[in-house]
């Protein structure tokens, strides 16, 4: 395994060194108290997470899971839409263990309101209680649920869209590769947000961020443990890391975004690079000196507005 740079100083966008200054440092190991953790982002997200969202209305709904296991899911419509609408399968990050909300996310939210669209938030199953591949395919049920309900939901079968930020990147590209591999629904367009793809700590952001103030490439080493297991080998299927995908041609178009200071910049970078030479239209957004969730951070700033605004116009682009 390459040596780790021992610096930590990092050079945030200037919108954001005020926010960075006052970060504490964050556990070296996040999933050694995962209710800890859990609890942790919860109170992160609280400021951003109303009681009610005049813009959506949302529907709690149960159902089968891929192994005899039963899934929540949250159908989220924009206020007052009639008609067949495009879907989303949103797929939340939080280190395949955390990240999970009692009421939609605003990223789930956001994108029902941008994209006009329907917009599946399925609760899957969590490591470390549930590794590889229980999420990955409790997502996967999603999906095909998804377009079998297309009718019910008022979802066009046709323009099913799939997003996620971070280990839902990951998982979003995942359930591409499974639809392509197992002829499943059609998806029209994966939006990968700073997306976790690649188990093998081999890149140099994966090396160079390590402040530990942000989530840095020793924390990322953490996530992988977590969802694989510490025992995990050298052969980690591409359903759980799609970077070791040897073919990529056949999979919908992509929005792949990443940040600076962000340890999975370069493994986002590389996959939307292979992406292009097998042919899928992809574009690709990347914001100097933001480190990863910078967003949830700095909800007010300028950079995270541009930002968000950013991924849910290729997203409402690509569905309409």
């Amino acid at each position: 395994m390459p040596s780790r740079s021992t610096t930590t100083a990092v050079r945030p966008h200037p919108e954001l060194a005020a926010t960075l200054d006052r970060l504490a440092p964050r556990p070296a190991d996040p999933y050694a108290d995962i209710e800890a953790t859990r609890s942790g982002f919860r109170q992160l997200m609280a400021p951003l997470m109303p009681a009610h969202d005049p813009r959506v209305t949302v529907r709690e709904l149960t159902i089968p899971g891929p192994d005899g296991n039963s899934l929540d899911v949250q159908v989220l419509r924009p206020a007052g839409a009639e008609g067949i609408l495009p879907g989303v399968l949103y797929l939340h990050g939080g280190g395949f263990a955390y990240g999970e909300l009692d009421g939609p996310s605003p990223m789930a939210r956001n994108a029902c309101v941008a994209a006009g669209a329907v917009v599946v938030n399925v609760h899957y199953r969590l490591a470390p209680e549930h590794r590889y591949p229980a999420g990955v395919e409790d997502c996967y049920a999603t999906l095909e649920w998804m377009a079998a309900a297309a009718g019910e939901l008022g979802i066009d079968r046709e323009r099913i869209a799939v997003t996620g930020a971070s280990a839902g990147g990951n998982l979003s590209a995942a359930v591409c590769l499974m639809a392509r591999d197992r002829q499943g629904p059609r998806i029209a367009f994966q939006c990968l947000l700073t997306p976790c793809l690649d188990d093998r700590d081999r890149t140099a952001s994966r090396r160079r961020i390590g402040d530990p103030r942000i989530i840095n490439g020793v924390g990322i080493a953490r996530t992988w443990d977590t969802y694989l297991g510490p025992g995990r080998g050298p052969d980690t299927p591409a359903y759980a890391a799609p970077a070791r995908a040897a073919d990529l041609a056949g999979l919908p178009p992509a929005y792949v975004l990443t940040c600076g200071l962000d340890p999975l910049r370069d493994e986002g970078l590389e996959y939307a690079r292979r992406l292009m030479e097998a042919d899928v239209p992809v574009e690709v957004k990347d914001v100097p000196g933001a480190w990863h969730f910078f967003e949830a951070y700095a909800p007010e700033s300028d950079l995270a507005r541009r930002t968000t605004d950013h991924w849910l116009t290729a997203l409402r682009a690509a569905l309409t």
